[in-house]
């Protein structure tokens, strides 16, 4: 008699369970398409993040660029403004100096008319016999009564000439503060001439540096472009030789632009700094305007027989043109015959080969069941 209810072994039933375990665990790594990394391009992922980090850190240069040149800008702004408050300044105060040395109130011409001491300078009717101001209708003085009339005279007359001499010197004092002034307001104005000729340089300097920065950097973005175009076209001609074999020569991959160039130059000038040409420079401009009408003369000779040439040529070209045509239509109708061929034959040798495969070799066509034993275990 058979003794079938054997003791169970714990040890051998938890290695069974541990391994069943970990098959399980197994299979939820394997065809989890989440956590699988079996069939994953890495270098293609690295490759994309190394080009990716690589525009991130393109972009940071170029913001970090145009942050510099907005600060700079900035900053420019700031000591224009600076100067204009400045130069404001500086016009108030000679301004207000000069009206507190050459127009005072006491030097109006009817100040005599509002003047609020006017009792306190005047004087009284008649201080003295000889007093000039006494008149008929005082009746201070009478006709016959002036016996200093010599001294009051000369009195006079030297008292206008110290007046006259009174007068030349304040006004030579006045032409001498004028002209310093106007050295000073000069002077001033070189200065400033000069501190904005030194700033216009610094702009035109940075902005050179930043357009050659801006050209590099397309320059280095175009060549990598046309680099992967390139790669992506021999990619296309790796794999489809017959349709790009018409194209290859064509101008669509020998292109090669040129970097544009720059429009500024030497024979510029600045018009808002130009002070008129030397009388050499107008010599110099009609003697090369004579030599440009001898220079147009000959070339307008020459351009009448480069005309004649090309008109030769040209129909000469167009003659060769017109043989060259017909010479590759006949080749082009002897290709399209021989594809023709090469197609039948192909096509006959594909149904062939068909044919061999379902009536020989594909006898046997699996069922249901030989596909459901896949993915039941991880080995």
């Amino acid at each position: 008699m058979h003794k079938l209810d054997l003791p169970i072994d714990n040890i051998e039933a938890a290695a069974i369970a541990r391994r069943r375990n970990r098959e399980a665990q197994r299979q939820s790594r394997i065809f989890n398409a989440k956590t699988r990394i079996i069939g994953v391009d890495l270098e293609g992922i690295e490759q994309q993040v190394k080009d990716r980090k690589q525009m991130e850190e393109e972009e940071r240069k170029r913001s970090e660029a145009f942050a510099a040149d907005s600060e700079r800008n900035d900053k420019i702004a700031c000591m224009l403004q600076k100067r204009q408050e400045a130069d404001i300044r500086e016009l108030n105060k000679s301004l207000n100096e000069f009206r507190m040395m050459h127009q005072q109130p006491d030097g109006r011409r009817e100040f005599d008319l509002y003047d609020p001491d006017y009792l306190k300078k005047d004087k009284p009717a008649r201080v003295h016999d000889d007093d000039p101001r006494l008149t008929i209708s005082g009746l201070q003085k009478f006709d016959g009564e002036d016996l200093n009339n010599k001294a009051r005279t000369k009195y006079q007359h030297e008292q206008l000439r110290e007046w006259s001499e009174k007068q030349k010197q304040e006004r030579e004092q006045a032409d001498a503060n004028q002209r310093e002034a106007d050295r000073l307001y000069e002077l001033k104005m070189r200065e400033l001439d000069q501190r904005a000729m030194e700033l216009a340089k610094a702009e035109e300097d940075c902005r050179r540096a930043i357009n050659i920065a801006t050209k590099d950097y397309n320059k280095a973005l175009e060549n990598e472009t046309n680099e992967k175009r390139r790669l992506h076209k021999q990619q296309e001609l790796d794999d489809n030789h017959t349709e790009l074999a018409n194209h290859i020569y064509g101008d669509i991959l020998t292109e090669n632009p040129a970097v544009a160039q720059s429009a500024w130059g030497p024979h510029r000038v600045i018009t808002d700094r130009w002070k008129g040409m030397s009388p050499e420079q107008i010599a110099q401009i009609k003697k090369t305007q004579a030599d440009q009408i001898k220079e147009t003369e000959r070339l307008r000779q020459e351009e009448e027989l480069r005309n004649k040439e090309w008109d030769r040529q040209r129909v000469a070209m167009a003659r060769a043109g017109e043989l060259l045509e017909r010479q590759q239509e006949r080749v082009r109708k002897e290709m399209n015959k021989q594809q023709a061929i090469d197609n039948l034959r192909l096509g006959q040798e594909q149904k062939s080969h068909k044919d061999f495969l379902y009536n020989e070799v594909y006898t046997n066509p699996p069922t249901a069941a030989y596909f459901m034993q896949f993915n039941t275990t991880s080995r």
